[in-house]
């Protein structure tokens, strides 16, 4: 087995690059998603290390070194931070010319060969579901035998292998929070919206919806949601729990963990049993009976992805939702008890300066907890960024899908809808939302309540208004 070493590459500051991040960039509150595309694979290769950079404040000074006493690197990239993966590739390279240097991600599944075209120092990147390809890589196996790959021969022609298949049986593949306990300081992980610490796991990968913006389902995961069987679920929260008695909330990252109803349930209550606090991602149309069902089984938080407001967008994106639909769905929440962080997305196909409109008043009417606003990002592989090619909404200068701080950028633009326009809609969004009495009042009283919060709202508010102030400098300097 060569000596392997998973790297997430430092980068921009405050940058969350994780592998579970919907959206590469720094956020206007700093947070960091948990690795998890990067742990599975190293969970699965003996005498692996996992290193994280980010949010364990990790310089290239602390990394360097690590290229001599390994064999095999195998790094995280995407559209945002390829070029700078690629110097730390480079780098590392540097350091120990026998270095095996492989790139996984969404960027490289789809991009193989302008990936390798465009940085020599790969020796190959791993294509779709990379765990066992990455495993077999690691157990010196020649490259022509690898499913899964593009690489380069011995004539530096670009070779790409066979599709690898799919996983079926997630049973069989080890606990990833073993490998967070072994590597990671979880303390290091923070979201908002989430207790502090919490821990971040799959129960299964792939959506059966079909939005035409979603990165990981069109790129990596596929359209059919392949799980882990409830007790296999059980089993890991169970580990975690003796593992980590400081965990507060753990989290479901699954694309739609609500996909399978049944499931879902079943899974909530082996986690009554343990009696633990958890959350998910979840589609704003879970009936009330099966909400019910996981609130009084430990569910704290649901996180939305409402999108928009406004229905036409709706449908030009395929969400598959009606916005009555997801209205009823959220009362039901707010009657039950159960937290909502929803999150928006302005400039999708579509948008003017009413929908933009219409999509604010429908979230300070629906009020869910906390919100998160980001802006359309047609990543590589996707419909959206195929559309926004053939209809001109993306031009190359403004294409980048973050600036050189690793903010976020408003990269399409419409005849009737600017970028600049799209881009300063998100900073009304968030005061128009959050700066009204009744939030002011609820978010107050929640700290009023409880010193840890007192504490992390303080702390989010510097921060949230150092993001504003950020982006008015940007406005003045543009």
């Amino acid at each position: 087995m060569m000596k392997t070493l998973f790297l997430q590459a430092p980068s921009f500051e405050g940058f969350d690059g994780g592998a579970g991040a919907r959206y590469q960039a720094r956020r206007e509150i700093k947070s960091f998603w948990y690795p998890t595309w990067l742990a599975q694979p190293a969970a699965l290769v003996e005498g692996s290390k996992l290193v994280d950079a980010p949010p364990h404040r990790q310089s290239m000074a602390d990394v360097l070194p690590m290229a001599k006493s390994h064999d095999l690197v195998v790094m995280h990239t995407s559209s945002p931070s390829f070029g700078s993966d690629v110097k730390v590739a480079k780098a590392m390279k540097d350091a120990n010319p026998n270095l095996k240097v492989g790139f996984v991600g969404a960027k490289v599944a789809v991009e193989p060969d302008q990936s390798l075209a465009s940085a020599p120092v790969l020796d190959f990147v791993a294509r779709n579901e990379f765990d066992y390809t990455i495993k077999e890589i690691a157990e010196g196996r020649d490259f022509a035998a690898i499913d899964g790959i593009s690489y380069r021969d011995a004539n530096g022609k670009i070779v790409h292998n066979a599709e690898r298949a799919m996983i079926e049986n997630f049973d069989a593949l080890p606990f990833v929070s073993e490998v967070y306990k072994r590597d990671l300081k979880i303390e290091n992980y923070f979201i908002g919206y989430l207790k502090h610490p919490y821990i971040s796991i799959y129960t299964g990968r792939g959506c059966k919806s079909r939005c035409t913006f979603c990165l990981w389902p069109q790129t990596v995961g596929g359209h059919r949601y392949r799980t882990r069987s409830p007790q296999h679920v059980a089993a890991e929260i169970a580990w975690a729990q003796k593992a980590f008695p400081q965990v507060k909330e753990f989290f479901f990252d699954d694309d739609t963990f609500t996909d399978d109803l049944p499931r879902a349930e079943a899974i909530a209550r082996e986690l009554g049993k343990l009696g633990v606090t958890w959350s998910c991602n979840a589609k704003a149309n879970v009936p009330r009976e099966t909400l019910k069902v996981l609130k009084d089984n430990g569910l704290r938080l649901l996180l939305v992805g409402y999108e928009s407001g406004n229905q036409k967008i709706l449908h030009n994106i395929k969400k598959g939702m009606l916005v009555d639909v997801a209205k009823k769905f959220t009362k039901d929440c707010h009657e039950l008890g159960i937290a909502i962080h929803g999150t928006f997305i302005l400039g999708l196909p579509g948008e003017t300066k009413e929908t933009i409109e219409e999509t604010i008043k429908f979230a300070t009417q629906i009020n869910p907890h906390t919100i998160q606003v980001s802006l359309a990002a047609p990543y590589p592989g996707t419909h959206l960024y195929k559309q926004a090619l053939e209809n001109g909404w993306l031009d190359i200068a403004n294409a980048e899908l973050v600036d050189e701080h690793g903010v976020q950028m408003a990269p399409l633009h419409y005849p009737h809808l600017s970028h600049s326009e799209i881009y300063h809609s998100v900073e009304d969004f968030y005061k128009r939302f959050y700066f009204r009495a009744g939030k002011i009042g609820s978010i107050v009283g929640e700290m009023v309540r409880s010193p840890d919060m007192m504490k992390r709202r303080l702390r989010e508010g510097v921060e949230f208004f150092q993001f504003l102030r950020e982006r008015k400098n940007q406005q003045l300097a543009g």
